[in-house]
């Protein structure tokens, strides 16, 4: 079954290469993959895109009969492995499974040695992520409300970032709320920003839906969604609207791309093939099980998206005079 796979996946390049007009040299890149794959994910393990990556890899494995091997180079805010990825040599056995904070906003936040698109060769737009605020399971309150109501009694009170993502939010949170003393303590990822929650270092935080089964245990307290609509895995928890906070309309995504210059027949070899993964029934009740929308779309459309997120937080951060720590 594997071989089968991988004669499609080589034909179905080949196709791909011959459609764009690349010269009979370039298709020798056909012959792609002939050894393991890559996929930094720049950030550590349990966190929203090494959850999406193991799973989306794993697949994408089972298809072309090589193994894509994820490799977590978290800190700095996604930074590091981002721009280990954008140094590494263009020929399709390193990719990058990436988040919209580290490549499109970390961009603007920090002097990285990498840009948002000039620097990667956008493959696949896998899927949508939304926020949900967790509290410590012993905080005193149990609404959104209550919650809103300690930060502007002055209560000391603390919450967690592990991106420059929600890094942002929390920072939009303080000023929508008027409680400028909340403590934002700075972790190195998603993952160990929400487990610091479930250990009662923090009082709470914004997290990419990774809490799914610390909420349902009981191990945090769920108070309120980013979503435009409430989340089908947790309905009975507001959205931050319903519950009285406007102006926190953020999201995130998590997307496959390569270093500059990745051959083009490479890159559209592994835009049809993770397609073919973003139909499987399996990927996509994975990914609902978080809450997470799943996305499909070619390289040019996940080029347009980038652009345009960067675009945005250029002005979403001028225009707040947001200061990354």
């Amino acid at each position: 079954m594997q071989e089968t796979s991988r004669r499609h996946f080589l034909a179905a390049g080949a196709a791909a290469a011959a459609a764009w007009g690349l010269p009979q040299h370039a298709r020798a890149a056909a012959a792609y993959p002939d050894k393991s794959v890559r996929v930094i994910v720049p950030f550590p393990a349990g966190g929203t895109t090494d959850v999406v990556a193991r799973l989306a890899m794993q697949k994408l494995g089972e298809l072309t009969g090589q193994s894509f091997v994820v490799d977590n180079k978290g800190g700095a805010n996604g930074v590091i492995g981002t721009e280990l990825a954008a140094r590494a040599t263009p020929d399709g056995y390193t990719l990058l499974m990436n988040t919209a904070g580290a490549q499109t906003l970390s961009p603007v936040l920090y002097k990285t040695s990498y840009e948002a698109l000039s620097s990667f060769e956008p493959i696949s737009h896998l899927c949508d992520v939304g926020f949900v605020l967790i509290a410590r399971k012993d905080l005193p309150v149990n609404s959104l409300q209550e919650l809103v109501a300690m930060a502007k009694q002055g209560k000391p009170l603390s919450v967690s970032s592990g991106s420059s993502m929600i890094s942002l939010i929390t920072e939009q949170f303080k000023k929508v709320i008027g409680a400028p003393g909340i403590v934002n303590a700075q972790y190195k990822g998603t993952a160990p920003q929400m487990q610091a929650v479930v250990a009662g270092e923090v009082d709470f935080s914004f997290d990419s839906f990774t809490s799914v089964e610390m909420i349902r245990t009981g191990k945090v307290k769920a108070l309120a969604v980013l979503l435009p609509q409430r989340a089908e895995v947790f309905p009975q928890v507001p959205t931050i609207k319903e519950a009285g906070v406007d102006g926190m309309g953020f999201s995130s995504w998590s997307g496959l791309l390569a270093p500059k210059g990745t051959p083009r027949d490479i890159v559209a070899q592994l835009a049809q093939q993770m397609d073919k993964v973003m139909q499987m029934p399996d990927v996509l009740a994975k990914l609902r099980s978080y809450s997470y929308v799943p996305r499909r779309g070619t390289p040019d459309e996940f080029a347009r998206l980038i652009e345009s997120d960067n675009e945005r937080w250029k002005r979403i951060v001028k225009e707040s005079n947001f200061k990354a720590e």
